[in-house]
């Protein structure tokens, strides 16, 4: 690959951290695009104007992260345009708005597709799930009781990607309710709302049990657009 390409230097503050981000984004903006060889470290090194074994640190960090493949005698090609903890990184920045929106879309989908498949003994669990919510009263223990019910319905869904995302993204989850449960002025989910999923996923009642997850969160949503709250 030629020298030609000129690339933002990379700030002295944090000089792997700062590679990181500029090889990422040539990826992302598919300057260099998946399946092709980016350039070798020494040019890296020229152009970003570090050294080299920063360049060799932010590409095994990258490697790591299967975003890049090093091939022994070969050179370093590109594996993946997308880096799931940068992804997760950037879904952690978001607004609270902008949370529980995206929650509200898994939690919806995830209740209508458990209404489908539920067996009796998935109701007996989320039915105990919820009691164990109701009882928790400290405020660490009453959100783990919270997600642990909400993951079992993405469980119960069937789809297994679904039931992964939500299992990837329940960090986030538990830290975002934490903050929501923090703002006084804020409505917090009651329990009848919740055992109205429950309810309607026991009757088998796909787009019930779907309109009742989405009732769990639009409050906390409407708040927060009132407030103007935004990714901004």
């Amino acid at each position: 690959m030629s020298n030609s390409v000129t690339l933002p230097h990379a700030p002295r503050r944090s000089l792997v951290e700062s590679t990181i981000e500029l090889i990422r984004a040539q990826i992302e903006s598919a300057t260099w695009k998946v399946g092709e060889r980016i350039p070798k470290e020494q040019e890296l090194a020229d152009m970003l104007q570090v050294g080299r074994n920063t360049v060799r640190e932010a590409i095994r960090v990258l490697s790591h992260a299967n975003v890049l493949e090093v091939r022994q005698g070969d050179g370093t090609y590109v594996r993946s345009n997308v880096d799931p903890a940068e992804v997760m990184r950037r879904v952690s920045r978001a607004s609270l708005r902008d949370h529980f929106e995206l929650r509200a879309m898994l939690e919806t989908e995830a209740a209508r597709l458990a209404a489908d498949c539920r067996t009796k003994a998935d109701v007996i669990l989320l039915r105990r799930l919820l009691k164990e919510r109701e009882d928790k009263r400290e405020r660490e223990a009453f959100v783990d009781a919270d997600l642990r019910f909400h993951s079992a319905i993405a469980q119960i869904s069937g789809n297994t990607a679904l039931a992964e995302l939500y299992r990837y993204f329940s960090n986030t989850v538990r830290l975002n309710t934490l903050s929501a449960l923090d703002d006084a002025g804020l409505p917090e989910p009651d329990q009848q709302a919740h055992i109205a999923i429950v309810d309607a996923i026991e009757r088998q009642d796909g787009e019930a049990a779907a309109l009742a997850a989405r009732a769990v969160v639009a409050p906390l949503i409407a708040a927060l657009a009132a407030e103007g709250r935004s990714s901004q």
